[in-house]
C-alpha cells in the first residue's frame, strides 16, 4: 500500500503518477473550476449594461461590483483551481489552475493577489503558451488599472513571442483595447482590421465590429465606419446592437451625402416600427445632432425635445439629451438661462459614476455663477437705457411693456381656455355626458386635463402668475418683480410689478392697478445720480467677474478678451485695470502681437504691481527656477519642522510671483496640505476643491482627487 502511495505523489516524475494526477487535476478540479468561470462569465456579460452614447470597449471591463453577483462561483473557482496547485503539483494542469485562479482574483478585485498568480505562471510556468495567455491576461490587468506604460511593454515582449491561434487572436485584442483606453484610435482599428480574420461569426464579434466603427466615427473616417456597422448585421447582434448599429449608418450617410435629407433617410422607417418604442428617445437624439450638424438649429432643438420627452425610464438617455441641448442653448442661441436649466435638469439624473458627471457638474457650478453675472449685467444695461430716457418717453415706454404683458396674459388664458373645451369635449364624448366618468368609472380630478386646465385659469385669474414659493398668498407680500423675465439685455428686461389680481379683461389705462404696476416699474429705474452710480458699480463689478468667469471656468479666452475690453472701454478708470491688463496678456494665446501689447501696457502703467512680476515670471522661467526651488525647500523643510502658520503665510505671500511659472501647482499643492494642518477640515476641503478648478491638468490631480474623497469620507463621519 505505501508503495502505491508513493507511486502516486505529487511530486514524482513517474509516468504512471503523472498521469493519475493529469487526470485527477482535469477532472476533479480544474474542470469545475472551468465550469464556474465560464457562468460567472456569462452571467456578468449579461448584467452588463452598454451606453451606446459612449465608445465601447473592446474587452468588457474588470467590474468588481459588477462580480459581486456571481460572488460564490469566482469563489468556488478558486477554491477548486487552489486543489491542483495543493495536489497536484506535477500535473500539466497547474499553470492553467494558476491563471484561472489569478483571473478570478482580478474580478473580484484583488489585484496583488491575481497580478502574482500570473507572474509565477510566467516564471515558474512549463507550458510556453500558458505562460503567454499569463501575460495577456497581465496586460489587460495593467490595463484596467490604466497602468499603460507596464501593459505597453509586455505587450512589446509578447509580439516577439510565437503564439498559437487562439493566443494570437486573445493578444490582438488586449492590445487594441491598450490602444482604445489610450485614446489611440487610429492604431486600435489597425490592430483590429488584423483580428476580424480570426474571429467566428458571434454577438461577441458583432460588438467589436461595432466598436472598430465608432472609433472610425471618431477619426471621420464614416464610409470606413459604415462597412463596419453593416458587419455588425452579418454576426449574430442582438437586437440593441443591430438596432444602434442601422441608426449610425443612416447618420452616416447623411453625413457623407449633404443631399440627403434627416427627415427622409430612413429615420421615419425606425420611429414607426413599434419594436423601437422604447428607443424613439435616441431616433430623435440622433436626428438632432444631424440637424445640428447641418446648421438646421430650430429644428435640432425640436428633435431633442422630443427625444427628451420619448424616454421611457431610460435616465441616462435622457440625461445626454438635456446635456446636448443644453450645449445648443449656450453655443449657438446663447440663451445662457435655458442653457443653464437643461444643466441642471441633466445633472439631476446623471449617475455620479456616468464619465461626464464631474466635467457637467463643475459646468453648472460655473453656469450658475455666469448666468447671476450676466443677469446683472444685462438688467443694469437696461435700467440705465431707460434711465437716459426723457420723461415723457420713459412712461410712454412703461406703459407699453405693461400693455405687451397684460397681451400676451390674455392671449395665453385664451389658449388654455380653449384647450380646456376641447379636453372637455373629448372626455364627454367617452364618459357618457359626466367629464369625470370614463367607461362608467369615476375619474381623480388630476387624472382629468381638461380640470387640470380649467384649475390652472381659475388660479391665474384670481392670482396672476405667480412663481412656486412659500407664503403666496400673504396679503402683506409685495407685488413681486418681473425683473429679467425677458431675454436677457433686452430694452424690457427691467423691473415690472403685475397686479396680485389682474382684470380678467386685462388692465385698463387710467385705473389705479394700472398705476400701481406704472409705479412700481418706475421705481426700479435709477433716475436719480446716486442711483445710477450705484447700479454703474454693480455692472462693471459683474463684467469684470464674467470676464473671469469666461477665462478660467468656461476656457473661452475670445469672449473673456471681449468682458475684459467692455470693463476697459466703458470704465476706464476701473479698479481692475492691472488686473485686466495681465488676464489679457494671458488670454491672447494665439494672437501675440495683442500679447506683447498688453504686456507692455502693464509694464509701463503699473511697472510695481504684482501682476507686472507675473509677467515677468511668465516669460522668464528658466532664470527663476533656481530661486524657486530654493524658496519651495525653505517652505516644505517649515511644514516639516511642524511650523505650519508661518510656512502657511510665506507660500500665501510669495505664490502670486510663480503665477505662469512651472513650479506654481507644487506650490499651490504644499499650500494644501498647509490648510489642512491650519484651518481645519472644510477649509481643507475647500482648498481642493480650488485646486482642481485652477490646475485641471497638474500632475498631482490624482492625488487631489483621493484627499477630497478622504477628506469626504472624515467629514461625513464627524
Amino acid at each position: 500500500m505505501m508503495i502505491v502511495v508513493a507511486a502516486c505523489s505529487q511530486y514524482s516524475s513517474r509516468p504512471g503518477a503523472i498521469t493519475f494526477h493529469n487526470v485527477a487535476a482535469r477532472y476533479n478540479a480544474y474542470f469545475m473550476a472551468e465550469q464556474d468561470m465560464a457562468e460567472a462569465e456569462f452571467e456578468m456579460k449579461k448584467a452588463y449594461k452598454e451606453n451606446y452614447n459612449q465608445l465601447l470597449p473592446i474587452l468588457l471591463p474588470m467590474d468588481s461590483v459588477l462580480a459581486q453577483s456571481v460572488k460564490p462561483k469566482l469563489q468556488d473557482a478558486i477554491k477548486k483551481a487552489s486543489i491542483v496547485a495543493e495536489k497536484h503539483q506535477n500535473s500539466k494542469w497547474i499553470d492553467n489552475s494558476y491563471i484561472l485562479l489569478g483571473k478570478s482574483r482580478l474580478y473580484l478585485g484583488q489585484w496583488a493577489d491575481g497580478l502574482e498568480a500570473l507572474r509565477y505562471v510566467y516564471a515558474n510556468g512549463r507550458d510556453e503558451d500558458d505562460k503567454n495567455n499569463a501575460l495577456i491576461l497581465l496586460m489587460r490587468a495593467y490595463i484596467e488599472h490604466k497602468d499603460y506604460s507596464n501593459a505597453l511593454g509586455v505587450a512589446e515582449y509578447l509580439s516577439q513571442q510565437p503564439l498559437g491561434k487562439a493566443s494570437q487572436r486573445d493578444f490582438y485584442l488586449t492590445k487594441a483595447y491598450l490602444h482604445q483606453q489610450n485614446g489611440e484610435y487610429l492604431t486600435s482599428v489597425a490592430i483590429l482590421e488584423e483580428t476580424f480574420p480570426l474571429l467566428k461569426k458571434s454577438t461577441e464579434t458583432a460588438r467589436i465590429h461595432f466598436a472598430a466603427a465608432q472609433m472610425y466615427d471618431r477619426l471621420g473616417q464614416y464610409a470606413l465606419a459604415n462597412r463596419h456597422y453593416k458587419s455588425v448585421n452579418r454576426n449574430k447582434p442582438n437586437y440593441d446592437l443591430g438596432f444602434y448599429s442601422a441608426m449610425n449608418s443612416l447618420q452616416n450617410e447623411v453625413v457623407l451625402n449633404p443631399q440627403r435629407d434627416v427627415s427622409n433617410v430612413g429615420f421615419d422607417k425606425m420611429l414607426r416600427d413599434r419594436k423601437n418604442d422604447d428607443l424613439k428617445d435616441r431616433v430623435y437624439f440622433t436626428m438632432g445632432l444631424l440637424a445640428e450638424h447641418k446648421k438646421h438649429i430650430p429644428e435640432a432643438v425640436s428633435y431633442l425635445q422630443q427625444a427628451a420627452a420619448a424616454s421611457k425610464g431610460n435616465m441616462q438617455q435622457k440625461a445626454y439629451t438635456y446635456l446636448q441641448l443644453a450645449r445648443i442653448e449656450y453655443e449657438s442661441l446663447e440663451n445662457f438661462e435655458m442653457s443653464k436649466a437643461y444643466y441642471d435638469s441633466a445633472l439631476a439624473i446623471l449617475p455620479q459614476e456616468a464619465p461626464e458627471y464631474r466635467l457637467v457638474a463643475d459646468r453648472k457650478r460655473a453656469l450658475d455663477n455666469f448666468v447671476t453675472q450676466y443677469t446683472v449685467v444685462s438688467t443694469e444695461d437696461s435700467l440705465q437705457r431707460l434711465a437716459k430716457m426723457n420723461p415723457a418717453a420713459l412712461d410712454n415706454k412703461i406703459d407699453a411693456i405693461i400693455e405687451a404683458r397684460e397681451k400676451k396674459r390674455l392671449e395665453e388664458e385664451e389658449k388654455a381656455r380653449k384647450a380646456q373645451i376641447a379636453a372637455q369635449n373629448a372626455s364627454l364624448q367617452q364618459g357618457g355626458g359626466n367629464p369625470l366618468v370614463t367607461g362608467g368609472e369615476r375619474r381623480f380630478e388630476l387624472f382629468d386635463p381638461a380640470l387640470v386646465n380649467k384649475g390652472k385659469i381659475d388660479f391665474k385669474r384670481t392670482w396672476g402668475n405667480r412663481p412656486l414659493e412659500d407664503d403666496w398668498r400673504r396679503s402683506s407680500r409685495p407685488m413681486r418683480s418681473l425683473a429679467g423675465n425677458n431675454a436677457p439685455g433686452g430694452a424690457d428686461s427691467t423691473g415690472v410689478a403685475q397686479a396680485a389680481a389682474p382684470e380678467p379683461n386685462g388692465l385698463q389705462k387710467g385705473t389705479p392697478q394700472w398705476d400701481q404696476v406704472h409705479a412700481l416699474l418706475k421705481k426700479d429705474i435709477p433716475l436719480a445720480d446716486t442711483a445710477f452710480a450705484a447700479s454703474d458699480r454693480k455692472k462693471e463689478e459683474a463684467l469684470y467677474n464674467l470676464g473671469k468667469i469666461y477665462r478660467f471656468d468656461l476656457k473661452e479666452s475670445h469672449r473673456a478678451i471681449a468682458a475684459f475690453e467692455r470693463v476697459l472701454s466703458e470704465y476706464p478708470k476701473t479698479q481692475y485695470k492691472d488686473e485686466i491688463y495681465y488676464l489679457l496678456f494671458l488670454s491672447n494665446e494665439e494672437n501675440t502681437a495683442q500679447k506683447e501689447s498688453w504686456k507692455s501696457k502693464l509694464l509701463s502703467e503699473y511697472p510695481t504691481s504684482t501682476y507686472a512680476r507675473l509677467v515677468n515670471k511668465t516669460t522668464d522661467t528658466g532664470g527663476t527656477s533656481g530661486n524657486a526651488t530654493k524658496e519651495y525647500e525653505a517652505m516644505y523643510k517649515l511644514y516639516a519642522d511642524g511650523n505650519y502658520t508661518k510656512a502657511l503665510e510665506d507660500i500665501e505671500k510669495n505664490l502670486p510671483s510663480y503665477k505662469g511659472s512651472s513650479m506654481e501647482d507644487k506650490f499651490a499643492l504644499l499650500r494644501v496640505f498647509l490648510i489642512g494642518k491650519v484651518r481645519g477640515k472644510e477649509a481643507y476641503g475647500q482648498a481642493i476643491t480650488e485646486f482642481m478648478r485652477l490646475y485641471p491638468t497638474s500632475i498631482y490631480l490624482p492625488r487631489l482627487k483621493e484627499m477630497q474623497e478622504f477628506n469626504s469620507l472624515s467629514m461625513g463621519k464627524r
